[in-house]
């Protein structure tokens, strides 16, 4: 997906997709709000895509952020240069909106594929953009969009929000769940569709997680926007979405992996506490295992 004009999602709900992660861009009346701001390096694409899509270079009337992911908000800060416009989130983002804190470290142990594995790699924050933020309303308003509603679903962040649209049942769903398996480099290159929880690697409390998805579910979406995967829509859908809140505990958590039985715990300050890091232990383990294996080798080989 690398041309200009935006991908329609469903009526005045477009997306484009930067490199791995979507953002969108939803069209209420003579304005726009851009949700969510991908990749870092594609503000003029982002840029671009809007003019197509609205015909003018104007602002968004806001930016409403998911949450702050790198992956969500990696061309905001180019994009403010060009755009004064105001950024909405959840108060539990704010510490990571603000350089307070960064978050909490990923998980490179869950979701057995190799994105999971690199995640140490990936950027955590925190950004700077308290010149621009302000916060969610209170009571689900979504400031630009009055047809939509804001609903708080924590787990892969703290202070992650869906925006749904009551009307024809228009679900963006951020991270909270996905439309591929994000864990998998082959699976996001192709994008292969299957439905699963938020990217296991960036998910902070897993219990919360289970909970947002049931939440989502019990709204009966007709259409289901994630910010990784194509679009969805339709009976099989709603089927799949009931499907995966129903046996989220059983396929979704990690049975192993630093939040798998205890959730980092952050407020509005950002990271208060943190499970032990198990990464060392099986690091160890495996470095014994292949040391065993070679001395058994070379035993067999002097008999």
């Amino acid at each position: 997906m690398t041309t200009t004009m935006p991908f329609e999602a469903a009526e005045d709900v477009f997306f484009i997709r930067t490199l791995v992660v979507n953002l969108f861009f939803i069209r209420a009346g003579r304005g726009w709000v851009l949700v969510d701001a991908g990749i870092g390096g594609h503000a003029t694409r982002i840029r671009a895509a809007a003019r197509a899509l609205t015909g003018s270079d104007a602002p968004p009337a806001s930016i409403v952020l998911t949450h702050g992911h790198f992956d969500h908000v990696g061309s905001l800060e180019e994009l403010l240069d060009r755009w004064n416009c105001p950024v909405y989130a959840h108060a539990l983002e704010r510490p990571y909106l603000t350089g307070l804190s960064p978050y909490p470290p990923p998980d490179p142990l869950v979701g057995r594929g190799l994105m999971a594995l690199m995640s140490r790699l990936y950027p955590r924050g925190p950004i700077d953009i308290r010149t621009h933020l302000e916060p969610l309303p209170e009571g689900g308003a979504v400031p630009g969009l009055p047809d939509w509603r804001w609903i708080h679903t924590p787990g892969h962040t703290a202070g992650h929000v869906s925006l749904f649209r009551e009307r024809d049942r228009t679900l963006i769903a951020g991270d909270a769940v996905t439309t591929t398996k994000q864990e998998s480099l082959m699976a996001v290159a192709t994008e292969r569709r299957e439905l699963h929880g938020p990217p296991a690697y960036f998910t902070q409390d897993w219990a919360a997680a289970g909970g947002s998805v049931q939440a989502l579910a019990a709204l009966n979406p007709e259409v289901l926007a994630s910010g990784h995967g194509q679009p969805l829509r339709g009976s099989t859908m709603r089927d799949e979405l009931r499907g995966l809140a129903s046996r989220f505990e059983r396929d979704e958590v990690p049975s192993v992996g630093r939040y798998a039985g205890h959730p980092a715990v952050t407020d509005e300050r950002g990271i208060v506490s943190l499970p032990p890091d198990p990464l060392p232990k099986v690091m160890a383990g495996v470095a014994v295992a292949a040391a065993l294996t070679l001395a058994l080798s070379q035993a067999r080989r002097r008999s």
